[in-house]
C-alpha cells in the first residue's frame, strides 16, 4: 500500500497563522489531511474550494495549493485567504471536472495531491437568495455556477415521470412518483417555501415532525440541476491525469450514490475487478495496469464531530496513492461507473 495505509496516520499539527474559517468547518478536516499525508513545499489541489476550510488546513500544512470552484462567490469571498497565503494559493474559476485542463492551461501537469468535496457547501446552504435550502425561504435557483436552467425553471417545464425519475434516483425518494405529481399539479413553482410544502402535504407530514420529507427531493434536484453525478466521475478521471505517481486523491462524499461511485472506480482502478464476479462478470478486454494501490478503508467521522457538525453524519472519505501507470482512457471511466 501507499503513504496512507492504515487509519491511524499522524495527523498534521496546523500552524496558528492560518486558522479555521468559523463560517465553514470542513467535514472530516483532520482526516482528510492525515490522508494526504503532505510535505512541505508539495503542490495540492482543492478541486471544490467553497469556503476555504481544506484550503487553509493543506497551507497550515506546508503546501502551495490551487483550488477551484465553480460559485463565483466562493472565488470571490476566497480573495482575501489568497493575500493571506503570500503566493502560496492561486484560486480558479471553473468546474473541477475540467481541473486537468484549467491546471494545463496554466502549465501545470502533475499535483502530488487533489481533494474532492462533493455536494454543496454550508456557505451556499445559509445563504436563502441561492435557494439550495428549505430552511430560509428563496428563490427556487439551486445552480451553483449561477448560471444555467434553475430549479424552478426545470420543475416548471418537465414532465411528472421525468421529475419522478430524478427524485427516485438522486434522492431515494420511495414515493417519488406521488411527489412529482403533486409539484406539477402545484406548478408554477417560484420559491423554496412553496416546493416544501407541497411536499410536505404529499406526504402527508405533519407539522413540527421530525426529519423533514422535503430533505430527500430538495437534495435530489439540487444534484440534477448541477449534473452534480457526471461532474463527479469526470473529476475522478481528470485526478487520476494529474496525480503524480505517489500522489494521494482524497474524496469526501454525503450521498450513498456519490459513494458508490468513488468505491468502483478506486476499487476498479487498483485492480479489485480484474477477475470479476458472480454478480459482475470478469472482463473480456484485457486487463489494464493499476493506476491507484490498494485504497485505504473508508472512513466516517466520530461522535464528536457529529455533535458539534450534523452535516457531517452522512460524511464519508475514500483516499488512495497514485501508481506509476498511465491513466486509463477517459471513457472508461465512465464505463466502470454505469456498472
Amino acid at each position: 500500500m501507499g503513504r496512507n495505509e492504515g487509519e491511524g496516520a499522524k495527523v498534521t499539527e496546523l500552524a496558528p497563522d492560518l486558522p479555521r474559517d468559523p463560517r465553514h468547518d470542513p467535514v472530516l478536516r483532520e482526516e482528510v489531511i492525515a490522508a494526504l499525508a503532505i510535505l512541505p513545499g508539495e503542490r495540492h489541489v482543492d478541486a471544490t474550494f467553497g469556503a476555504g476550510g481544506y484550503t487553509r488546513a493543506m497551507l497550515a500544512a506546508g503546501a502551495a495549493v490551487i483550488a477551484c470552484d465553480r460559485d463565483p462567490d466562493a472565488i470571490a469571498a476566497g480573495q482575501a485567504l489568497v493575500a493571506e497565503a503570500d503566493g502560496r494559493l492561486t484560486l480558479i474559476h471553473g468546474r473541477f471536472g475540467e481541473i486537468d485542463r484549467l491546471l494545463a492551461e496554466r502549465g501545470i501537469d502533475a499535483v502530488d495531491g487533489i481533494t474532492f468535496d462533493i455536494g454543496v457547501s454550508s456557505m451556499q446552504l445559509d445563504q436563502g437568495e441561492r435557494g439550495f435550502s428549505f430552511q430560509k425561504d428563496g428563490p427556487l435557483d439551486m445552480r451553483m455556477a449561477q448560471e444555467g436552467e434553475s430549479a424552478a425553471d426545470w420543475l416548471n417545464r418537465a414532465d411528472e415521470g421525468e421529475i419522478a425519475d430524478v427524485l427516485y434516483h438522486y434522492g431515494d425518494e420511495r414515493q417519488s412518483r406521488r411527489v412529482a405529481r403533486a409539484i406539477v399539479a402545484a406548478r408554477p413553482l417560484s420559491r423554496t417555501a412553496e416546493l416544501a410544502t407541497v411536499i410536505r402535504k404529499a406526504l402527508r407530514h405533519p407539522p413540527g415532525a421530525p426529519k423533514d420529507p422535503a430533505t430527500k427531493s430538495f437534495q435530489a434536484i439540487r444534484i440534477h440541476i448541477n449534473g452534480e453525478l457526471d461532474e463527479l466521475v469526470a473529476g475522478l478521471s481528470a485526478a487520476e491525469r494529474i496525480l503524480r505517481p505517489g500522489g494521494r486523491l482524497a474524496v469526501v462524499s454525503f450521498h450513498s450514490t456519490e459513494d458508490r461511485i468513488v468505491k468502483n472506480f478506486l476499487r476498479e482502478r487498483s485492480g479489485g475487478d480484474a477477475g470479476g464476479s458472480r454478480h459482475r462478470p470478469a472482463r473480456s478486454t484485457p486487463a489494464r495496469a493499476a493506476t491507484f494501490d490498494t485504497p485505504a478503508r473508508k472512513v466516517r467521522p466520530g461522535k464528536a464531530e457529529e455533535a458539534r457538525n450534523p452535516r457531517a453524519r452522512s460524511a464519508t472519505l475514500r483516499s488512495a496513492v497514485r501508481t506509476s501507470a498511465p491513466a486509463w482512457p477517459e471513457n472508461s471511466t465512465k464505463e466502470s461507473m454505469s456498472c
